[in-house]
């Protein structure tokens, strides 16, 4: 259990542009742990880090793209890098983690777990009891590893991270299983399978449908059932994780980016591009310039 409250612990934004905030990493480390117990609102912010709740005593609200989410003790809201959310003023005491979202989505190995960091995720009690005390206890060997930081502390970290996504992804199928005697379950993986290796070409709802045998209208339905969100929405979603990678470490236009990871529009590419993280590309880019200066000087 958790026992003990890790000095400076406040959470805090530190960095706000706009709505943007710079998550204020320890130099060289893209994870942060905060034993929070502040009482003050956290204004409509987004950030690039997944960010992870779990109240320890008292309970917790955030509204997340505009929906709220109430989270008794030991409930894990999970909010993915680029939603908009703000954090209540309330009392109490809780674990405020948030690491670095590139590390996963940099890495194809990782792609089974977009789904579940395509929309915000809470896990509470509508879920199994020794479900959720097995990711209950995930957090918290998070937080004496981070409590205890040493040279590899972040590896070991970013470990239980992929084990606690894994978890509930394993969790979701196993559900689906349940519902339909599995019948869906290995099609489905080989349409997300062909998605991640083929995001950046032409992909329809009718061309996946065909492909796994299905009308578009079921297909729909049973892809937003396993995936947690539509058809769309998942593919944009990847497509955009693709493009912020290149903005970041590239030297293509903006144009060429949105062509590279899929859009054969620029204002479409634009608009979905700020409907997910709250900013064109053009200011991503910037906020991303203006944080690497700060760190330098810093």
């Amino acid at each position: 259990k958790i026992t003990t409250k890790r000095n400076g612990g406040a959470y805090m934004i530190v960095h706000l542009n706009g709505d943007y905030e710079t998550v204020d990493y320890v130099p060289n480390r893209s994870v942060l742990l905060y034993d929070n117990n502040e009482d003050e609102e956290y204004p409509l912010h987004w950030h690039n880090a997944i960010e992870i709740i779990m109240p320890l005593t008292n309970g917790f609200e955030a509204v997340c793209a505009g929906k709220n989410y109430k989270l008794s003790e030991r409930d894990i809201l999970i909010i993915p890098g680029g939603t908009l959310h703000n954090l209540k003023a309330q009392s109490g005491r809780r674990i405020i983690f948030l690491c670095d979202n590139n590390s996963l989505a940099a890495n194809p190995a990782l792609s089974e777990l977009y789904s579940v960091l395509s929309e915000p995720v809470l896990i509470n009690s509508d879920y199994d009891k020794e479900f959720l005390k097995s990711l209950n206890h995930i957090l918290e060997e998070i937080y004496v590893l981070y409590s205890n930081y040493t040279d590899i502390t972040e590896v070991y970290i970013y470990i239980k991270l992929v084990t606690l996504l894994a978890r509930i992804k394993e969790y979701q199928l196993n559900e689906i299983k349940y519902d339909d005697g599995g019948k869906y379950v290995d099609k489905f993986n080989l349409i997300l399978k062909y998605i991640e290796q083929n995001y950046a070409n032409d992909i329809t709802l009718e061309k996946l449908a065909d492909i796994a045998g299905y009308s578009p209208y079921h297909f729909s339905r049973i892809f937003k059932k396993y995936s947690n969100t539509t058809f769309i929405n998942f593919l944009n979603r990847r497509r955009i994780k693709a493009a912020e990678l290149l903005l970041l470490e590239s030297g293509s236009s903006i144009t060429d980016v949105a062509m590279q990871v899929g859009f054969a529009s620029l204002t479409t590419f634009n608009r979905v591009f700020k409907s997910i993280n709250g900013c064109t590309p053009s200011e991503y880019k910037k906020l991303y310039r203006t944080t690497q200066t700060s760190k330098r000087f810093t």
